[in-house]
């Protein structure tokens, strides 16, 4: 047997029972396809050539969103993963799936697939290659060896549980398969094929949905504080404050845009601005210049300067003693007192000024640039009705759920690729120990 990768489903072929279909073939798609196909293989060796399984997808080609992941390099995962690197510290939910298939298992499982993978800074595992397709073509290989089924330009139109089977509607015929897994990802970069009616499915069988927006994606801002700066790159810290939570202090690369800013640091702190406007509060954000230093620290230090050399000017000493790039410093300095002048003549209202703007400059966010521009979406399945231990939903039998339908975002840096794979993982074999 060989695995059928073809555009339309012919007339004649068999309509299953699979025993499982898996809706999207993406990263999660195309992992739990292989997860289910070797765990079914090594449950039932005699059978092994009528274990069927099945992806379907709507687009034309595979893995749109794996090819443009990363720069087209692919972040495949990062040396340490936590439940910490997602937006919901401390849930047992996320820890209990992320420690079912931990980073090293995850570089074991590509580099069996021929995925050598290189380590770059903070953390970053991508392959050496420098290729996404290296990524996309070992899964492919690896779904064609277990003789997964995949089909193509296969939009599945609907959904329905019969007995102790499922119906599922495409474009050529109704299929059957004993399991089904929604692997559809989000609404981020739709050019990719996502749109999001993973969610419509979900609904229409009695999950409720988390409101999604857009997250990872770069910030609008307003005034014109950016505007100069742009195409520079320094070191920042973004402090998000919402009424009655804890302020959340995010350190990253900040990239100053002509339109407001990008950049890791950016993009971490995106969701909090779309998660309060689609929640109907308010995220004030502040950024610091200078985040390992405290306001009193900044202020200290300058009043030390202004004695040891009162002649020097404000943004040459801004710039100097806190490795800010020149032009960084002059429009803080302008920002905040003005014309820039020598340190001998800074008022104290005017030295606050200018440490306030260094620890804590407003960010006037106005909006964020959509889900063209996003990495991820945020919100989605509730993550209380499903069960860790299988992806499996707690409200419909034979439904479960993978990457990045479920309400889970993680921050920039490989974290949510991990989120495909593990719960691919837990899906996959949790879809063969199930198998009557």
């Amino acid at each position: 047997m060989t695995v059928q990768i073809i555009t339309q489903a012919p007339l004649d072929a068999p309509a299953g029972p699979f025993e499982v279909a898996i809706v999207g073939g993406g990263a999660a798609g195309l992992a739990t396809a292989i997860f289910a196909a070797r765990a079914l293989r090594e449950r039932s060796t005699y059978e092994a050539a009528r274990t069927r399984v099945l992806v379907l997808d709507g687009a034309k080609t595979l893995g749109a969103k794996i090819l443009v992941s990363g720069g087209s390099r692919c972040n495949v995962t990062n040396v340490h993963v936590d439940a910490a690197d997602f937006w919901r510290p401390g849930s047992p939910f996320v820890r209990q799936v992320l420690r079912a298939f931990p980073v090293p298992e995850t570089r074991t499982f590509f580099e069996d697939l021929g995925v050598a993978l290189k380590e770059e800074p903070l953390g970053k595992l991508f392959p050496v290659t420098n290729k996404s397709r290296t990524v996309l073509d070992a899964l492919l290989a690896e779904a064609r060896r277990l003789d997964v089924e995949i089909r193509t330009s296969a939009r599945v139109r609907g959904l329905a549980r019969t007995a102790d089977q499922w119906r599922l509607e495409t474009p050529t015929e109704p299929i059957q398969a004993k399991r089904v897994v929604l692997a559809t990802g989000g609404l981020s970069l739709p050019r990719t094929g996502s749109d999001g009616f993973g969610y419509e499915l979900a609904r229409k069988l009695g999950h409720t949905i988390v409101a999604t927006v857009p997250a990872l994606e770069p910030l609008v801002l307003g005034g014109g504080f950016h505007t100069p700066l742009s195409g520079i790159a320094h070191e920042a810290a973004v402090r998000v404050s919402r009424p009655g939570e804890k302020t959340v202090e995010i350190r990253g690369s900040i990239l100053w845009t002509h339109f407001g800013i990008s950049g890791p640091l950016a993009l971490n702190a995106s969701r909090f601005f779309r998660r309060a406007r689609v929640e109907g509060t308010a995220a004030d954000m502040t950024l610091s210049f200078v985040p390992h230093l405290t306001a009193e620290a900044v202020d200290h230090q300058l009043v030390t300067a202004t004695r040891a050399r009162p002649r020097h000017h404000a943004a040459t000493e801004v710039s100097g003693a806190f490795g800010l790039v020149q032009a960084v410093a002059s429009r803080l300095v302008a920002t905040s007192i003005g014309r820039d002048e020598p340190l001998s003549r800074l008022t104290r209202e005017k030295r606050r000024a200018l440490v306030q703007s260094l620890t804590s400059l407003p960010l006037d966010v106005v909006d964020g640039r959509g889900y063209n521009f996003a990495e991820v979406t945020s919100g989605g399945v509730p993550l209380d009705e499903v069960n860790p231990k299988t992806m499996e939903s707690r409200l419909v039998p034979g439904l479960h759920f993978v990457g990045e339908i479920l309400d889970v975002d993680g921050r920039i840096g490989g974290f949510n690729f991990q989120w495909a794979w593990a719960t691919a993982k837990v899906a996959g074999q949790a879809i063969a120990k199930a198998r009557r």
